[in-house]
């Protein structure tokens, strides 16, 4: 049960079954909203009801209803003239039809609001009604009052609770002749198909992700403000080429929204995946950065030695980064092998191996 206050209550009509019902708004506004200030002194302006005859503010409770003539005469309407319409649907939804839900163009939604059940009594008819509409998947046509007017409105299930959204009459939705372009346009099957190649692409998203970004922009403004800092910029945005034909402009639409789906970065996952799960079975070693660095230098000094040399020196290094700080003596031991080994070589091998046996004391 949502913890607002209910606008309305009555009873849905539902032939000869009657539901007490309470009528709670089912959407809220998150925008910011401002209030108007003199620029100067930032004194608040406000808006004062002054009767027009005496020349002074009056209360809300000296103002009442009056509907204007069009001779300009103002005819007043009370609350109890209001009350004594004769509508049945001042207190009642009045459900009238149930159809499909595709019968009902967007166009027609207005407000929507959830039915909560009106007490224990309520219960009952309240989840036959919201069974009944599942089981038909169907929506039920109704009339009712509110805010003096009757109004069209349409309920469906959602969740566990039942929904009235409000319709527009159908002589209240305006039809859109003379909008679309009056010129003779083909469109060929190539087009047809990147657009399509357009929209897979594009795909799906689950609306829950969406969010506000001019709110949260806003708000960041407001914050910076109340600092005494200056508000963030906005980022430059970015320009694109001009587009010439449409092809052109579909063929890059393609090409910018894949990329802006991260199909490269899936493919990198996916890969370091696979790296990651033959790593696991023991099928796949990888060598840590640092010993890739390392070994440039060694291999560029080693070009000249033979291949039984080459592998002496490739054991030497792999023992000497196995070693730790604390095998001291160890180390030194293993730098006057290589010592020793260095004096048997050539002159031309004798700095290679020095600087060898240099970086093996160090280690």
């Amino acid at each position: 049960m949502l913890h607002v206050r209910s606008i309305w209550n009555g009873a849905i009509s539902f032939g000869l079954v009657s539901i007490p019902i309470k009528l709670v708004n089912a959407t809220e506004s998150h925008s910011i909203s401002f209030r108007q200030i003199h620029s100067e002194d930032g004194g608040r302006i406000r808006y004062r009801k002054v009767c027009e005859l005496e020349d002074r503010e009056v209360s809300q409770a000296e103002i009442g209803k009056g509907y204007e003539d069009a001779d300009g005469t103002i005819i007043p309407i009370t609350d109890e003239d209001l009350s004594h319409l004769p509508l049945p649907t001042a207190k009642t939804i009045e459900i009238v039809a149930f159809v499909p839900a595709d019968r009902i163009d967007p166009l027609q939604m207005d407000a929507a609001y959830y039915l909560a059940a009106g007490g224990a009594a309520a219960a009952k008819p309240y989840t036959l009604l919201r069974e009944a509409l599942k089981r038909s998947q169907k929506v039920a046509i109704a009339k009712y009052a509110l805010r003096g007017r009757e109004r069209l409105g349409m309920l469906r299930v959602v969740g566990d609770a039942i929904a009235l959204h409000g319709l527009l009459w159908p002589d209240e939705v305006r039809a859109p002749e003379g909008l679309a372009p009056d010129t003779k346009v083909t469109v060929n099957d190539k087009e047809l198909d990147l657009a399509d190649a357009l929209m897979d692409t594009l795909g799906e998203i689950d609306l829950d992700d969406l969010h506000d970004e001019y709110r949260e922009a806003l708000e960041e403004v407001v914050a910076a403000k109340a600092a005494g800092e200056a508000p963030p910029e906005s980022p430059e945005p970015a320009r694109g080429g001009k587009v010439l034909d449409l092809m052109a402009a579909l063929e890059k639409s393609v090409r910018d929204a894949k990329e802006s789906r991260g199909e490269r970065a899936a493919g990198e996952a996916q890969e370091a995946q696979e790296t990651e799960e033959a790593e696991a079975h023991g099928e796949v070693r990888r060598l840590p950065a640092r010993k890739s660095a390392r070994a440039a230098p060694k291999q560029a000094g080693g070009k000249k030695s033979t291949a039984s040399a080459a592998k002496k020196t490739a054991d030497k290094k792999t023992t000497a980064k196995k070693s730790t700080a604390a095998k001291s003596a160890q180390g030194a031991k293993k730098s006057a092998s290589a010592k020793s080994t260095a004096t048997a070589k050539s002159t031309a091998k004798k700095t290679p191996a020095k600087k060898t046996a240099s970086r093996k004391r160090t280690a």
